[in-house]
C-alpha cells in the first residue's frame, strides 16, 4: 500500500469513528535476559520488555530520522564523536563503554548491551519515554551497524514501525556495547539543527511529514537527565513530504552530545512516530 492511500484509509477509519488504543505489551519472544537496567550516567530502562520480531512488517505508522548510514569498520574505532556519528545513548564516552565492558566480562552485568533489539526498545521506552512502543518491527544487522524498526505494542494487530533506530558498536572489542547514533526517515524527518551541530537554545528545528492531523512535539533531553530539557507542544501539520518547524528553548545542558526528538500522535496512541538527531554543547 503506497503511503498516500494509507493515509486517506486512515483519515476515513477516523472519521468513521474506530478507534484503536495501544498498550505495554505485545506476543512474540521474550528476551530471558530479563529486564535491562541503566547504563552508567543514564535514565533507567523500561522494567520489562517483550520483543516480537517481525521480517516483513506491514506498514499502519511509518517513520525513520537523519542518520549517518556509515558502518564503522571491524578493524578500527568507529569514528563516534565526530560529526558523522555521534554516541546519543546508552554511554557518552568510549571510557564509560569500556568501564561497562570489564564489568561484563568480570561478572557478566547488563548482558543487554550487546542486543541491538534490547538497546533499541531500551532508548525508546527508558530514555525517551514512549512506553507504548515495545516492540522490535524489523531487524537488520551487517557486521558493526545496526538498523532496528520499533513499533507499537497493541493487542489489536496494529504493525508498523514508528522509527528505525540506528546503532554502532562502540568501540573495536568483540565484546563492544551497541550504542544509538540516530533514527533512518522516510515519511517524518527532522533535519534542522543539523546532524552533530553546535546548539544554542533557543533551538529551531524542522524537517518533513506525511501524515493527516499531525501534532508534532519536540523534546531536547540528554542521558544524564531523566527529565526533557526542554519541549515545545504542539505543531499542527499534515498533507505529503511538506515542511514543519518548531522553536525549542533548553538549559541546564551538561553532556557533550544531546538528543533532539520529535514525536507525533493522537490518531490511535499518544506516540505513533518519532525521529531524532544529535546535537553537541561544545567544539
Amino acid at each position: 500500500m503506497n503511503v498516500r492511500l494509507h493515509f486517506r484509509i486512515f483519515a476515513a477509519t477516523a472519521a468513521t469513528g474506530l478507534a484503536l488504543t495501544a498498550c505495554g505489551s505485545s506476543s512474540g519472544l521474550s528476551h530471558s535476559s530479563g529486564s535491562p537496567s541503566a547504563a552508567p550516567g543514564t535514565s533507567s530502562p523500561p522494567r520489562s520488555t517483550t520483543v516480537s520480531v517481525t521480517s516483513s512488517p506491514s506498514v499502519f505508522l511509518v517513520s525513520g530520522t537523519q542518520a549517518p548510514t556509515t558502518a564503522a569498520p571491524r578493524d578500527s574505532a568507529p569514528p563516534l564523536g565526530s560529526r558523522r556519528l555521534q554516541p546519543m545513548w546508552p554511554f557518552s564516552t568510549l571510557a564509560q563503554a569500556r568501564a561497562w565492558e570489564r564489568e561484563f566480562h568480570s561478572g557478566g552485568h547488563q548482558p543487554w548491551h550487546l542486543d541491538p533489539d534490547q538497546t533499541a526498545l531500551s532508548f525508546t521506552q527508558g530514555y525517551l519515554g514512549f512506553q507504548g512502543i515495545g516492540r522490535v518491527s524489523s531487524h537488520t544487522v551487517s557486521g558493526r551497524d545496526a538498523r532496528i524498526g520499533v513499533g507499537l505494542s497493541s493487542p489489536h494487530g496494529v504493525k508498523g514501525t514508528a522509527a528505525v533506530i540506528h546503532l554502532v558498536r562502540f568501540g573495536t572489542d568483540r565484546d563492544a556495547p551497541w550504542e544509538v547514533v540516530g533514527t533512518n526517515d522516510t515519511t517524518f524527518s527532522l533535519t534542522r539543527p543539523r546532524y552533530g551541530s553546535i546548539a544554542h537554545s533557543p533551538l529551531l528545528t524542522g524537517g518533513r511529514i506525511t501524515g493527516v492531523d499531525e501534532n508534532i512535539r519536540v523534546q531536547v533531553r540528554q542521558p544524564s537527565s531523566a527529565a526533557p530539557l526542554g519541549t515545545a507542544c504542539c505543531v499542527a501539520a499534515g498533507g505529503d513530504h511538506q515542511p514543519w518547524k518548531e522553536r525549542v528553548s533548553f538549559a541546564r545542558a551538561r553532556d557533550r552530545v544531546l538528543t533532539v526528538v520529535a514525536s507525533t500522535g493522537g490518531h490511535i496512541a499518544e506516540v505513533e512516530r518519532f525521529t531524532v538527531t544529535a546535537v553537541r554543547t561544545v567544539r
